[in-house]
């Protein structure tokens, strides 16, 4: 008797497998892709099929690349029609633009139906003033794809130039900076990264005409980029600390500074650092004493201003000792404490203990 009930359970399950399947193959599905005459996606718009070409027994939308799908479809042969996305998402569709007859949906497939209507047949159709606009588009769309194309160039060779300017291999950069800015002239940060390469290579002319070129196009832009600016005054102040103008050297850090304030510190930083290396110690210690208030935090503007002093130092004829001038004793203390490991601390102890100057054993590192 069991084994009677097992073979008809078996029978039951296996009769039941091929009416399941048949089931499942009842509906048909849609997909395809809709784009304009002029081959850009139509965002948002609506495929309805219906039997009658105006009463959609189905509906489906285009979503932002211009690509649709839809399921559930009873089989049969419909018009597939497509409309113009409604003003307001909640808005029936209303404007077809393009329809396709006697299209068959069989079950268990999914048909392909797409809209181009760049296609001839439906741009020989269109009104000669919308013919007129479609080439017009076309021939923007085309310049602007040109364009795009000489941007991402353009931002290559600009990634190279400030990879070659860091390793310090400014005549590479150089090379490929004057390739750009002859590209596309008008590009105030092509100009800027040319002139950081030239003022590596020391052809201070050059540079000062580059970093200018820079700072006009920016400032004459829609929208100017304080951080494109104060970079080029910040280069131009170490053209014009090289070539010995200290007046528009100190100029271009200043102004630097007032384009990004939070950058003041580092912006009178260099200004003391060129300074010092261009052998000007009155003008270092007045950009040292304009780091310190803008971040006094860091270590080299006290040592530098430290030995801008100190290179005024005079020695007292009765006692033969080293006069330091003010403020010399209070910049390498102030160094020492902040960088009590630094490169230079070493002479900054040395230079103390000279000028008669207690050092403080007890500054603790890890302050820089």
């Amino acid at each position: 008797m069991r084994s009677k009930i097992t073979l008809w359970l078996a029978f039951v399950t296996l009769a039941f497998v091929p009416a399941l399947a048949r089931a499942q193959d009842t509906t048909a599905k849609i997909h395809g892709h809709v784009q304009d005459p002029a081959n850009a996606p139509i965002a948002n718009a609506v495929v309805t099929l219906s039997t009658d070409g105006k009463t959609a027994k189905f509906t489906f939308k285009a979503d932002q690349n211009g690509d649709y799908k839809g399921e559930g479809i009873a089989p049969g042969t419909y018009f597939v029609t497509l409309y113009k996305p409604p003003e307001k998402p909640d808005q029936p569709p209303t404007t077809a633009i393009d329809r396709f007859d006697n299209v068959k949906f069989t079950a268990g497939t999914d048909t392909l139906q797409d809209f181009d209507l760049s296609r001839a047949e439906y741009v020989n159709k269109l009104p000669p003033e919308q013919k007129k606009a479609l080439e017009e588009a076309k021939t923007k769309n085309a310049e602007i794809n040109k364009e795009n194309q000489s941007i991402g160039k353009l931002n290559d060779m600009l990634k190279q130039a400030r990879a070659d300017n860091q390793q310090k291999k400014f005549d590479e950069a150089a090379t490929i900076m004057q390739q750009a800015t002859t590209l596309k002239p008008d590009v105030p940060v092509l100009w800027l990264e040319l002139g950081i390469a030239q003022t590596g290579l020391k052809k201070y002319d050059d540079a000062g005409v580059s970093l200018k070129k820079a700072l006009d196009l920016d400032t004459a832009s829609k929208k100017p980029n304080p951080e494109i600016e104060a970079a080029a005054d910040n280069g131009l102040g170490e053209v014009y600390a090289n070539t010995n103008k200290i007046p528009d050297a100190t100029a271009s850090y200043d102004a630097a500074a007032k384009l990004q304030p939070a950058n003041a510190g580092m912006f009178y930083s260099n200004e003391t650092i060129i300074l010092s290396r261009a052998g000007q110690p009155d003008a270092t210690v007045a950009a040292a004493d304009k780091a310190i208030a803008a971040d006094p935090t860091k270590p080299i503007p006290y040592y530098l201003k430290g030995q801008a002093l100190i290179s005024k130092a005079t020695v007292d004829p009765k006692t033969q000792k080293i006069v330091a001038p003010p403020g010399t004793a209070e910049a390498y203390h102030k160094y020492l404490e902040l960088a009590p490991n630094g490169p230079m601390a070493a002479e900054a102890t040395q230079i103390l203990t000279e000028i008669g100057e207690k050092v403080n054993n007890k500054y603790s590192a890890g302050k820089h």
